[in-house]
């Protein structure tokens, strides 16, 4: 059985559906629920949820930042050059403009995290089964 298995029913914000518009930047299943989508503003806000060993390719945004705040769950979070972060409920990553990087859930354990991304992501090549089966917290 996976650790924190309660936050697949939403921990705070409800989990939404199936990640089928960005499923193939994925490696596994995520889910997200829009929280933020107004034309109007610049920023989008979205609950995204992750099952055990589930990862987002490495990406960048461009014009803009992203900000994660982990809302439940183990997970990770890495820069290029950098070593990965072991994160968990509370954590809170800023993501500058520009900065190749990669988040996703611990092998092991479902992972929660509210996503505030402003810009244009580039989606890039999937975190290596390799690197990911070498992290350790």
């Amino acid at each position: 059985m996976a650790k924190f298995e309660e936050v697949k029913n939403g921990v705070i914000f409800p989990v939404g559906e199936k990640n089928e518009a960005y499923a193939h930047f994925f490696i596994g299943q995520s889910y997200l629920k829009n929280l933020v989508a107004d034309p109007k503003i610049d920023v989008g806000v979205g609950n995204v949820t992750f099952e055990p060993g589930c990862r987002n390719n490495w990406h960048i945004h461009h014009d803009g930042f992203q900000l994660l705040l982990v809302t439940g769950g183990e997970g990770w979070y890495q820069e290029e050059g950098k070593a990965a972060q072991f994160l968990t409920g509370g954590n809170v990553i800023i993501i500058h403009d520009g900065v190749k990087h990669w988040h996703g859930a611990a092998k092991n354990s479902w992972f929660e995290h509210l996503a505030i991304t402003a810009g244009i992501p580039e989606w890039l090549e999937p975190v290596s089964d390799e690197l990911y089966n070498q992290l350790q917290k």
